[in-house]
């Protein structure tokens, strides 16, 4: 495969992407693929690996930075932002609708982990995007929300503390950060004591140069309130498959999700944490199969 930096815009804010392009392919345009990550994360991480894998089984895929994430242009940086993600992944299909070296081609999207949200928003507004494989798919509602985040009163206080830091910013442009992940620290966004946190506190797997590994603490407003499987489920027209497993992060969203689909859509169940999903050589390659199976179905031959 080849590898090309490319860059669009979101919103007047410039993103940077790589675009991962197959090697001795027979058709002009294979299907290309959008490869988005967790939240937090940044196109060389989770995106990264499965884009290669896609591109050596013959797509073209597409990874990129959110606005106020890695490479790309975008302040405040590091918020998580459902809908300015959601939008920033159609400003990424339009750029490939227009760029030369796979214009024409039909278009999918493997999402990872909580992208998988924001890419389910994104489709239910633009049927460009022709087919869908969720990867680990970290998809809630109010009732996941707070089994995860300490039930009603955990809830209400991130939701009280966002909405401090939110006071602070509009006042003075100051953002109040937090870790993104830590075992000794209980108010970063992701606090687990012991090892579960490991790739994103270890430099050999996610803990990479290009991640901030921060997180805004106004962001908690939005993504505690953010429901996808409401806001979109029902609502997606592309073939979908969904790619868990009983030891993942959300699997109840996900059999929630699949139950409210109305578009043709299955499930591969398989083995391995959430964070196998990402970087783990086995489940990784599991994961990739099933879903270069789904889009050779769905969206043609790769070759």
């Amino acid at each position: 495969m080849t590898t090309t930096l490319v860059t669009f815009e979101s919103h007047g804010q410039k993103l940077a992407g790589r675009l991962f392009l197959p090697a001795g392919r027979t058709s002009a345009y294979p299907p290309v693929i959008i490869v988005t990550g967790s939240w937090l994360t940044v196109k060389e991480q989770m995106p990264a690996r499965y884009a290669s894998i896609l591109a050596a089984a013959g797509f073209s895929a597409l990874t990129f930075d959110f606005r106020g994430f890695g490479e790309s242009e975008g302040e405040p940086r590091e918020v998580e932002s459902p809908a300015a993600k959601a939008e920033d992944i159609l400003a990424a299909v339009a750029f490939l609708q227009r760029y030369s070296t796979v214009a024409g081609s039909r278009i999918g999207a493997l999402p990872i982990c909580a992208s998988a949200g924001y890419l389910a928003v994104a489709q239910a507004t633009e049927p460009a995007i022709e087919s869908i494989a969720m990867v680990a798919p970290w998809l809630h509602d109010k009732a996941i929300v707070e089994a995860i985040y300490g039930g009603p009163a955990g809830v209400a206080d991130r939701l009280e503390r966002a909405q401090v830091a939110r006071q602070r910013f509009d006042a003075t442009g100051a953002v109040d950060y937090v870790k993104a992940a830590s075992n000794t620290d209980p108010t970063a966004a992701m606090y687990w004591e012991g090892d579960a946190l490991d790739y994103y506190l270890n430099d050999k797997r996610g803990a990479i140069p290009e991640w901030g590994g921060r997180f805004a603490l106004m962001a908690w407003t939005e993504w505690l309130r953010f429901d996808p499987i409401a806001a979109a489920a029902a609502r997606i027209t592309a073939p979908t498959r969904l790619i868990t497993g009983e030891q993942t992060a959300t699997p109840g969203g996900a059999k929630q999700f699949s139950s409210a689909m109305k578009a043709p859509h299955d499930m591969v169940l398989l083995a391995g944490t959430q964070f196998d999903f990402y970087d783990n050589a086995a489940t990784v390659a599991s994961a990739a199969a099933a879903a270069i199976e789904h889009f050779r179905a769905s969206l043609g031959a790769s070759r």
